[in-house]
């Protein structure tokens, strides 16, 4: 028999996971603030672009050996 694996084996998964949910949080939030002020469209790409931005850092900061 082998050994288990040392690590999950879904590790790629949760992190994909925890990115596009970092992008969409962002995105509502944007677009949320924007729909307060009478922006909504232009706040909510811009929250794309910091979610991507932030998931991206969440990502390394969770998973930075992968």
């Amino acid at each position: 028999m082998s050994d288990p694996p040392d690590r999950p084996t879904m590790r790629g998964a949760v992190a994909g996971s925890l990115l596009v949910g970092t992008i969409v949080l962002c995105a509502v939030v944007g677009f949320g603030v924007g729909a307060a002020v009478g922006l909504a469209v232009p706040l909510g790409i811009g929250g794309v672009f910091v979610g991507v931005i932030a998931g991206i850092a969440v990502v390394v900061q969770r998973f930075g050996d992968l």
